[in-house]
């Protein structure tokens, strides 16, 4: 369970974060998102650690590297707490970004472990983009 200030902190700076990236405001985009990465390293392996912190984080990391270790780091903290909507989510995630990179193979490691992790939610919506996604690479090979 995350701590609810937490949360509610990271909800916050996600929602500025995109009103920011919406306006090009490039100053308020990196000191919120300074804000946020601070929020994440404070509370790494403590109690109040969670993966949707990291998640949120790395949805705003604009190098895609980055971004793809800060997922990683995401992922193994939600595969800690066996959190399904979060491995699966993440997973997607990784997988979009491993496709712009152009790592294919990777890409459909992730979106087959996303599929797995996605067979116990609720969020049909995912589910499909998932099973989309990892069809439309498999066609290509």
């Amino acid at each position: 369970m995350m701590n609810t200030k937490v949360y509610k902190a990271v909800h916050d700076l996600a929602e500025q974060l995109m009103e920011a990236a919406n306006r090009n405001d490039r100053k308020r985009f990196e000191l919120l998102f300074s804000r946020l990465k601070t929020i994440c390293e404070e509370n790494e392996n403590t109690s109040k650690d969670h993966p949707v912190q990291w998640e949120t984080l790395a949805d705003f990391t604009e190098e895609l590297e980055d971004a793809l270790t800060t997922y990683e780091k995401a992922l193994e903290k939600s595969i800690a707490i066996n959190n399904k909507d979060h491995m699966a989510s993440i997973a997607y995630s990784m997988a979009t970004l491993q496709i712009e990179l152009g790592k294919k193979d990777e890409a459909i490691n992730s979106l087959k472990s996303a599929k797995v992790s996605a067979n116990k939610i609720e969020d049909k919506e995912l589910k499909a983009e998932i099973h989309e996604l990892l069809e439309s690479l498999i066609e290509e090979d």
